[in-house]
């Protein structure tokens, strides 16, 4: 439920503001596209900096760590989302200056909201297949989410009398539902393994903190690898509003790609649980995107037809879903390998730190489409020329197959941890814990 709650205040922006710049406001492509690449590289430095205030709070009441910020950020994570489609009528500059801001501030918001949040699994369990498991529902739910963000967001926006007024009722709609998900996630989550406040951190502290991070080779590797898939996944949910628009002229295919394509990564959630009981969780990753790559560059052959496009979309996200249901459970494995070698355990740090690189795959995929769309010169609201429709095709299939070959070869070659490795590390952690406690027993 949390994850339906964030997906419902954060997935409009990603599905709908470059087309609501582009196509409302009537902005260039390539300067809407400006404001994803600025807003979302300041986000992945705030991910860093709330990480980093977590890890190290003081105060922390019976709520627990994570929990209240799940509470307190609800609100004025509407607020800002409902402010980003709220632009006034003023000049080109005025218009951009509101976009820019807005949507810093409400990235600032939404890390602080949802850093604690993608921290718990590792109070929640310390059992690596139970882990796979709390990720794979945090995946239905996040598709859940964005499922219905896709088929029930325009026909909102069509039953009103302008497209402005539209967009803005369509997304107080779901920021109302947001809030009220992410409400539920908050009574209803418990922190089961609590880690004592940590002493005040100095300079040297944070440092060596930040060095572990470097240090922690199945973070790095999970970074990069979500550097390519999210920018993949997400600049694929933006150019298909256009596709279905401006491709095969078919506005109801985005109803029919909501409820098949995004509906298949609930088959991928309901078998990556099996898969790992018997496969490595990288092995299941990898197999993910080879199914990915393979459909979508049959897709940009094939899919001129409505038919065509949800089939080998679905078949794509497929393959996606692997990969989207493992993340959470191999980020958890990061947070104990980097506790195994460096001695330092920081669960808001590494998932920061995983969550940096996902903000500057959302920024390259909000700025490339502008690019491009500006480059083989889309004109919002007119047929098309052959150049911009080949363009239009080229970002919805290629650049995903890319991104998917090479999340491959990073993945197979770079990833350390097996399951075998992982079981041994947490014995030693285990092992370690014992030894501290019976030491501080005797000394006291």
């Amino acid at each position: 439920m949390g994850d339906v709650g964030n997906n419902f205040l954060f997935d409009m922006g990603q599905l709908y503001l470059l087309k609501y710049y582009t196509d409302v406001l009537q902005l260039p492509s390539a300067l809407a596209g400006t404001v994803f690449l600025v807003a979302k590289i300041w986000d992945a430095f705030m991910d860093m900096g709330v990480g980093t205030w977590i890890d190290n709070r003081q105060n922390i009441g019976p709520r627990g760590k994570y929990r209240p910020f799940l509470l307190w950020a609800a609100i004025p994570l509407a607020l800002l989302l409902i402010a980003n489609f709220s632009i006034p009528d003023f000049s080109i500059t005025g218009k951009m200056i509101w976009a820019y801001v807005s949507y810093m501030i409400f990235g600032t918001c939404y890390s602080i909201s949802n850093v604690p949040f993608g921290s718990m699994i590792p109070t929640m369990t310390r059992n690596s297949q139970e882990r796979s498991e709390l990720s794979s529902f945090r995946q239905a739910g996040s598709n859940l989410g964005l499922m219905l963000a896709t088929i029930g967001f325009m026909p909102i926006v069509n039953r009103l009398p302008t497209d402005k007024s539209g967009y803005l009722v369509a997304v107080v709609s779901f920021a109302v539902i947001g809030v009220l998900c992410q409400w539920t996630a908050y009574a209803n989550i418990r922190e089961v393994y609590k880690e004592p406040a940590k002493p005040k951190p100095t300079k040297e502290d944070l440092k060596k903190s930040f060095r572990a991070l470097l240090k922690n080779r199945p973070l790095v590797t999970l970074c990069l690898v979500n550097l390519f898939t999210f920018s993949a996944f997400n600049l694929k949910l933006t150019v298909q509003v256009y596709y279905c628009e401006y491709v095969l002229k078919d506005n109801t295919a985005i109803f029919w790609l909501g409820v098949f394509s995004i509906g298949m990564v609930f088959v991928a959630v309901a078998l990556v649980p099996m898969l790992t009981k018997f496969l490595d969780k990288k092995t299941v990753y990898v197999m993910g995107c080879l199914i990915w790559a393979i459909a979508d560059i049959l897709g940009f052959f094939l899919a001129s037809n409505t038919t065509m496009l949800v089939i080998l979309t679905s078949i794509a996200y497929l393959g996606d879903g692997f990969t989207s249901a493992l993340n959470w459970a191999l980020v958890s494995d990061c947070v104990e390998y980097g506790e195994w070698q460096s001695g330092i355990r920081s669960e808001g740090m590494v998932y920061s730190a995983f969550t940096y690189f996902r903000k500057l795959s959302q920024a390259i995929a909000g700025f490339i489409p502008g690019v491009i769309l500006t480059w083989v010169g889309y004109v919002p609201n007119q047929t098309q020329t052959a150049t911009a429709i080949l363009g239009i095709r080229g970002l919805m299939f290629f650049y995903s197959a890319g991104m998917a070959i090479m999340t491959i070869v990073v993945m197979y070659y770079l990833y350390p941890l097996t399951e075998a490795r992982y079981r041994k590390i947490l014995a030693d952690l285990i092992h370690r814990r014992k030894r501290e406690r019976a030491t501080v027993a005797s000394q006291n």
